[in-house]
């Protein structure tokens, strides 16, 4: 089903800018908003429940599955992941366009469901920056850093799936690509048809 409001879909490894850049972009741009994911892990540093995510527990999430309540759920680093279907639907209708930061699988599964959705995807600029990155977190173990660069070689892997893919080498220039993406897809025929219907009517447009 369409709706009048776009959906970027924005995904990265562990340690790539991912949030950095899409919480910049949220306060550059007023007509975006963030979706808050549920997740089964619990809350890192100052993050807190309906902020960064909706932190609930295994067992709630495994309930919200068997009811159908995520449009798209994965497990990340022996966590659970998923995006709420009604607040999307919801905020999609009403016209606005929707930001969700979510793995590649359930990037994927998205596309599946909204073709229109654009895909962009975060790559650092090398495997060794990518481990400093994580490295300067200074709150994660050896063995967990050495897991998620391994899981980042997969991740990455899928890149060629995506519809942008944007280097975050510096991350004004990262913040200014993105920031681009999403003008150019609210110019598109497709999605200025359906944000300005009335004036395609008016104009008799298809």
């Amino acid at each position: 089903m369409e709706y009048p409001g776009n959906l970027f879909v924005v995904a990265a490894p562990s340690g790539a800018g991912k949030s950095s850049l899409v919480k910049a972009l949220l306060e550059l741009d007023a007509k975006l908003a963030v979706s808050i994911s549920h997740t089964s892990r619990a809350p890192r540093g100052q993050e807190q429940h309906g902020r960064e995510y909706w932190f609930i527990s295994p067992e709630e999430f495994r309930s919200k599955v068997e009811r159908g309540e995520f449009f798209e759920w994965a497990e990340v680093h022996g966590n659970l992941y998923g995006t709420s279907r009604a607040s999307i639907e919801e905020r999609m209708k009403q016209g606005e366009d929707v930001v969700l930061e979510i793995d590649f699988q359930g990037a994927l599964q998205i596309k599946q469901l909204f073709p229109y959705a654009v895909l962009v995807f975060i790559l650092p600029p090398s495997w060794d920056e990518l481990r400093q990155r994580l490295t300067r977190r200074g709150d994660t173990a050896e063995e967990v850093i050495e897991r998620r660069m391994a899981n980042a070689r997969i991740e990455v892997a899928q890149a060629h799936r995506f519809d942008f893919v944007v280097v975050n080498a510096v991350f004004e220039t990262a913040l200014f690509d993105l920031k681009a993406i999403v003008h150019a897809q609210r110019l598109k025929y497709a999605s200025q048809r359906r944000s300005k219907s009335t004036v395609f009517k008016a104009l008799d447009l298809p």
